[in-house]
């Protein structure tokens, strides 16, 4: 959520910001302000009259006890009462029009940030020089079919399309996978954290995913109470609640966690020919980094996060790009976000296994989560997500870009350990 004062004292860079993520909400930043100004001109003829209330209040004891006639100033309490009541309802009812307008306003792109959508997305550099075969390569659905790693067929069998399983050495593909990240992650000092898997509707508030996006994930409804959950799309939804409503300590930031969640996405549409096997479903496995930090220190902890995530692939061996996005392809809560993308060579295009992003105070405002500074005064902390990394674009990667003319796909080093073999061969 943007702040106020931000709006008021700046409409027009608010809306020149807005702009550069090819949206126009120029309406509804005035109507915010419209409201605004409706709001604080009753909030104060609130004030006023309680203030006449409050000075009654304390008059009346005293004209009692000098023998005074109160029948008036009662009957004045009495009108002052009514009216309090009745511009309090129109008071509350201001607010929460206008925080409804407020939650339509995405998160302002950082200023270096180019507008547009993807087509102004920008390669700040590469990693490896793209794969070439001297044999007649592969795609990651037949290797994966002929080394016995995923079941697509029965996954499909199991919950539809844009589903699979995983088997044997496939499972333990995975499985290494996650443990790699995870054990990169506690080297450098992150909590570990199993968050749960249905979330209530405070934890998508807070995370900017609703109301906007409300439709687009999984909801469970109890058939025996009303209590209505939804299913995590990603732990960022769990981690940035950890401390709603809280006051942090400035010696306790950054605080840095890592979760290991499946992520449950509603997707649309039919699926493209590119993204057939494991490239979009509606349930990846992912660790997922998140920081809390003073506002000083958030481009510092963006920075680590994005080193992070890139580590992780490089001690994959992979071919990858990272790109700055532009204003119009940040996820409505985010302020800059960066993308790892691993090179598809079956497909001819990068994939996104990583997006760092910087939401600033947009999600802490949201959930009141707030550290005190040098100065001693309360400021709103900045949350910072990254996938550290999600696995169904990884594995892809991995079985094309390390494949052998054999069939055979060569296991990441960092990973041998985990697998106890160096090599996976096609099974009978």
């Amino acid at each position: 959520m943007l702040d106020i004062k931000l709006i008021r004292t700046q409409p027009e860079a608010v809306k020149a910001a807005v702009h550069k993520r090819d949206m126009d909400l120029d309406d509804v930043v005035d109507q915010i302000l419209d409201i605004d100004q409706k709001r604080r001109a009753l909030s104060s003829r609130i004030d006023t009259m309680k203030a006449e209330q409050n000075a009654a209040s304390k008059k009346i004891p005293q004209m009692k006890k000098e023998g005074g006639d109160v029948a008036s100033l009662m009957a004045r309490m009495k009108e002052l009462s009514a009216q309090i009541k009745e511009e309090d309802a129109g008071l509350s009812a201001l607010e929460e029009q206008q925080k409804d307008l407020l939650l339509c306003l995405p998160n302002l792109p950082d200023p270096d940030l180019l507008g547009g959508g993807k087509e102004n997305n920008q390669p700040l550099r590469y990693y490896k020089e793209q794969p070439v075969f001297d044999f007649p390569a592969q795609n990651h659905v037949d290797l994966c079919e002929s080394l016995g790693l995923i079941d697509y067929e029965r996954g499909a069998k199991l919950a539809g399309n844009g589903s699979w399983i995983y088997r044997g050495m496939g499972s333990r593909l995975e499985w290494a996978l996650l443990n790699f990240f995870i054990s990169e992650h506690l080297n450098d000092g992150y909590e570990l954290i199993l968050p749960p898997h249905m979330l209530g509707y405070e934890c998508g508030y807070v995370a900017g995913q609703f109301p906007k996006f409300k439709d687009e994930v999984y909801w469970i409804e109890n058939p025996t109470s009303s209590d209505r959950k939804f299913m995590l799309p990603t732990a960022e939804t769990a981690l940035v609640n950890l401390h709603r409503g809280e006051i942090l300590s400035p010696e306790d930031l950054p605080k840095k966690y890592i979760a290991y969640t499946p992520c449950y996405r509603r997707e649309a549409g039919s699926y493209r020919s590119e993204e057939r096997g494991m490239i979009r479903g509606h349930q990846f496995n992912k660790v997922e980094m998140v920081q809390y930090t003073t506002e000083e220190g958030s481009d510092a902890a963006f920075e680590e996060l994005v080193g992070k995530a890139e580590k992780l692939v490089q001690k994959l061996g992979l071919h990858y790009r990272l790109s700055k996005l532009a204003a119009g392809d940040c996820s409505f809560s985010m302020a800059r976000t960066y993308d790892i993308e691993v090179w598809i060579p079956s497909m001819g295009i990068y994939k996104e296994v990583s997006s760092a992003s910087n939401a600033r105070d947009y999600q802490a405002r949201r959930g009141g989560v707030k550290y005190r500074g040098e100065d001693g005064k309360l400021h709103f902390a900045h949350t910072l997500n990254a996938s550290g990394l999600a696995t169904s674009r990884v594995l892809p990667a991995i079985v094309e870009q390390c494949q052998n003319a054999d069939g055979s796909v060569t296991v990441p080093e960092v990973l041998r350990p985990y697998m106890g073999v160096d090599e996976l061969r096609p099974v009978k």
